[in-house]
């Protein structure tokens, strides 16, 4: 079934990205990456995973100790990620994965320049997502790391043309904004054909 987004407009569904679309939904730890993501994915009925999934049990082990990873910590994982995506891609398939993605090094690894991935920036000030933190169960990024994930952060830059999105509204608020922002490009995409 598909949800009907805010505006009332119809979500764009699994065939509209014939060939192949994936979303990158990023930002800071607590910003909502992985329920955001999961709600894309379930309104437009792509293929989701949580790019927490591809983190060795040593690198999460180290940050469940306190300590950030590396550049050298987050090459593999991001490799991992970019092999999903396009595995994606090759196979017509869309989808959406979670990563925090924060530096543009990172995001040009997960997008090389293809326009058949989007960035979707959950925008978060340090205060609102400090909260979500400490009110978060069972998560491996310890609340304490959150300040070199600030530090990290590189908002995605115009020519990136990422989706912003605010988190102070609901997840499902958050989720039917990017869908219908896909929508809406869909159209003037079609239109100015």
């Amino acid at each position: 079934m598909v949800r009907m987004t805010s505006q009332s407009e119809p979500a764009p569904d699994a065939g509209t990205a014939a060939a192949g679309q994936v979303l990158v939904v990023m930002g800071v730890s607590g910003s909502g990456k992985s329920t955001v993501a999961a709600l894309i994915a379930e309104t437009l009925g792509w293929i989701f995973v949580d790019g927490d999934s591809f983190h060795t049990p040593e690198h999460v082990a180290k940050m469940h100790a306190g300590l950030a990873l590396d550049d050298a910590d987050r090459a593999p994982w991001l490799a991992r990620i970019a092999t999903w995506i396009q595995q994606r891609l090759d196979a017509g398939e869309s989808g959406v994965v979670a990563c925090s993605a924060l530096r543009r090094a990172y995001r040009d690894v997960l997008t090389r320049g293809s326009q058949r991935i989007r960035l979707v920036y959950l925008d978060g000030d340090r205060t609102l997502i400090a909260q979500r933190l400490a009110e978060r169960q069972g998560h491996f990024m310890p609340p304490r790391l959150l300040d070199s994930q600030f530090a990290a952060l590189e908002i995605p830059g115009a020519d990136e043309h990422p989706i912003t999105v605010g988190i102070r509204e609901s997840p499902e608020a958050i989720a039917d904004r990017v869908v219908a922002e896909l929508a809406a490009e869909m159209r003037r995409d079609t239109v100015g054909k």
